[in-house]
């Protein structure tokens, strides 16, 4: 990001104020500068060089000077001069650069939406030969939670192939991949007929699987119709409607557990996750997997009446886009924020068998920033 002109800097020993034309400003304490001075990373890598425990105790800066694109300092009790580009410093001091995957765009009323007009909608061609279409796609998965693929071939394993384009896929128990078809026997409801109420997959996993793909190889021409809801914006009402709640389920541990074949899984969270800056960050809803509360009986009462609140908000039509995925449709979305589920269907009478995985979340964010990257220096 090219920086405006600067207007005014005030050099103080504890503080540097730079003003800059377009109106900004910023503070930047002298122990902070001292800590990131560009000789303090490795040429290559860009990692730090230095600790903390090696800074000075009282870094206090003697005086500044502009010259050209760089701002140089000078300390007190130092022969040392520091110097910083305007540019970076700038963009510490907006923000920038921002990545637009970093700032979700929350839909609350879901049924009002439609999944291939309102969502991001790409061709199985185009993810593969278009990489400017491909990282716009990208940035709109990661902002909105959902994005779809059509026209991916209805030949099993070949959402693999298109998860190559999107980040690295998570092995779990389940394999590299898994099939999502009525069995006799099924150790998860997911590979039986039944409808399922929305929800989070896998929150008793660590890490929970960051995104879910789903490739439809045969759909169902009656029921088996996927549904989703954006579970930032239902966490967000429920905190508007009734913050005492929403405050109970941010700070309950939930024990969460799935025993088959092969693996006996557990893990405890709360349903609704915070940052350290107290966004939500992340839903952990799961019915089908909750394990009995370790709570005292005085406190049951209060946190069943919070966890009610939020299940009927996720079972409010309204809130739920639905869509049904036809043969070659792939859908794709982050685990810890949209809530999935689907209708019951009759596989007596149409089989029905879509294929999915998991895919970690750093991956898919590395994803869009590196094509980024590179499409920047092509142009």
């Amino acid at each position: 990001m090219k920086a405006p002109a600067v207007t005014a800097v005030t050099a103080r020993p504890e503080r540097l104020t730079v003003q800059w034309a377009d109106g900004t400003r910023g503070e930047f304490a002298a122990i902070w500068l001292r800590d990131n001075l560009p000789e303090n990373r490795h040429h290559h890598s860009g990692q730090r060089l230095n600790d903390v425990a090696d800074l000075p105790r009282d870094s206090r800066i003697r005086s500044s000077s502009v010259a050209g694109t760089g701002l140089s300092l000078a300390w007190q009790d130092e022969s040392q001069v520091a110097t910083f580009a305007l540019d970076w410093l700038y963009a510490c001091a907006t923000g920038l650069p921002g990545r637009p995957e970093f700032h979700p765009r929350r839909w609350l009323q879901g049924a009002t939406l439609d999944a291939k007009r309102d969502f991001a909608l790409l061709s199985w061609p185009a993810i593969q030969s278009d990489a400017r279409a491909r990282l716009g796609w990208l940035t709109r998965l990661l902002q909105d939670g959902l994005a779809f693929l059509t026209g991916v071939p209805s030949i099993e394993g070949t959402i693999l192939e298109a998860m190559a384009f999107v980040g690295r896929v998570a092995e779990t128990n389940y394999g590299r991949l898994f099939d999502v078809r009525t069995v006799a026997q099924p150790e998860n409801l997911a590979f039986s007929d039944l409808g399922l109420g929305l929800h989070a997959d896998n929150p008793y996993r660590e890490p929970v699987p960051g995104f879910q793909a789903l490739h439809t190889l045969v759909a169902a021409p009656d029921g088996g119709d996927s549904l989703f809801a954006d579970g930032f914006a239902l966490a967000a009402q429920l905190q508007a409607d009734d913050p005492d709640s929403f405050t109970l389920l941010t700070r309950t541990p939930v024990p969460f557990r799935y025993r088959g074949t092969g693996a006996d899984l557990y893990a405890e969270r709360p349903l609704i996750e915070l940052s350290c800056t107290g966004a939500i960050a992340a839903i952990a809803y799961n019915n089908r997997s909750i394990q009995p509360l370790r709570l005292p009986a005085a406190e049951c009462t209060a946190f069943y009446a919070a966890y009610r609140r939020f299940a009927e908000l996720l079972r409010d039509p309204r809130f739920q886009l639905s869509t049904r995925l036809g043969n070659g449709d792939l859908a794709i979305f982050d685990n810890r924020r949209v809530l999935h589920g689907r209708t019951g269907f009759a596989s007596v009478k149409h089989p029905r068998h879509l294929q999915g995985c998991y895919l970690t979340r750093d991956s898919v964010c590395s994803e869009a920033a590196l094509l980024r990257a590179a499409l920047a220096a092509e142009s």
